[in-house]
């Protein structure tokens, strides 16, 4: 069964920011979209990770929008069944490290697993915070409320932003769970995951001031990781914000204090139509290190994806 990032749904979520199309031989989606100044249109996979069934069935689905698109970008599932040579084989514009996921091993015990610091922090947490397994859909009002405290908190816009109708497909999407931290009867956080195989993959975290302030964060993980690990191998935590690797960033060290180990997430370029990519790239004051180069300097999702969760 397909579910999470993989599925039409969470594709269909995203349509404000491109098309959804099916890549039918991996079985994945991505986003198609019009190129500004131009009557061509380019492809993205979807935020913030590209997943499909079938990883060998890329080779033909990029042969084949040589037909219609310029350039594919996408980031690989840190956990995804490929193999990197290949990969690097299919992308004509190469396949490079983008970013470090820090996972978990649910096959380790929990307690000696997580860091002294977030144990000292889950203690108090759980001393005000009681944490619930919850139906993502029926709390979306909450959960929409928490995540605009995120959006004015970190500045988020653009596709990080996520709009309600965003989210009403998101918690409808096959393989959600959901988490919410509740003082009495007030809802200080909550945690989205998506659960595919035996992986749940992070999707996103908000909280409000209370939760902030006396560490909801810490009940949710913990309450989580506990619930997860008799029922999957993995956990996805996701990587640092914004758009490199930083170890000292807050939200990379507080995933580290959970995590067992790391994998790591490929940014993969491919251009399908060499013409009229290079047409396209000299129209535009080209920072080369971007792809698509022609779209350097746009506020688009394609490269520069920050982190979707800020803890």
């Amino acid at each position: 069964m397909t579910t999470g990032y993989a599925h039409f749904l969470y594709a269909s979520s995203l349509t404000e920011f491109g098309s959804p199309r099916l890549l039918p031989h991996c079985e994945g989606w991505i986003l198609e979209r019009d190129i500004p100044g131009s009557t061509d249109r380019d492809g993205m996979g979807c935020y913030p990770l590209f997943a499909c069934r079938n990883w060998s069935g890329l080779k033909a689905d990029l042969a084949e929008l040589e037909n219609d698109l310029v350039s594919v970008v996408m980031v690989t599932d840190p956990f995804g069944g490929f193999d990197l040579g290949k990969l690097s084989m299919w992308f004509n514009h190469g396949v490079v490290p983008f970013k470090e996921h820090s996972v978990v091993d649910l096959s380790q015990p929990l307690e000696q697993r997580i860091s002294s610091h977030h144990r000292r922090n889950t203690r108090k947490a759980l001393k005000v915070f009681d944490v619930e397994l919850v139906s993502g859909a029926e709390y979306l009002d909450h959960w929409q409320r928490l995540y605009q405290c995120l959006v004015e908190r970190h500045g988020l816009e653009g596709i990080q932003a996520f709009s309600p109708r965003a989210f009403a497909q998101q918690l409808e999407t096959p393989g959600l769970v959901a988490f919410r931290a509740v003082r009495g009867q007030h809802t200080a956080g909550m945690l989205l995951w998506y659960v595919a195989g035996d992986i749940g993959y992070y999707h996103l975290g908000a909280f409000d001031d209370i939760g902030y302030r006396d560490g909801a964060a810490f009940a949710l993980f913990w309450t989580a990781l506990e619930y997860f690990a008799p029922r999957l191998r993995w956990l996805s935590l996701g990587a640092a914000a914004g758009l490199q690797d930083n170890a000292q960033d807050g939200l990379a060290r507080f995933k580290r204090g959970w995590s067992t180990g790391s994998r790591t997430a490929y940014l993969c370029k491919h251009v399908c139509d060499s013409a009229r990519y290079a047409s396209l790239s000299r129209k535009c004051r080209a920072n080369e290190a971007y792809f698509p180069v022609y779209r350097s300097g746009q506020n688009s999702p394609s490269n520069a994806r920050a982190e979707l969760s800020h803890v």
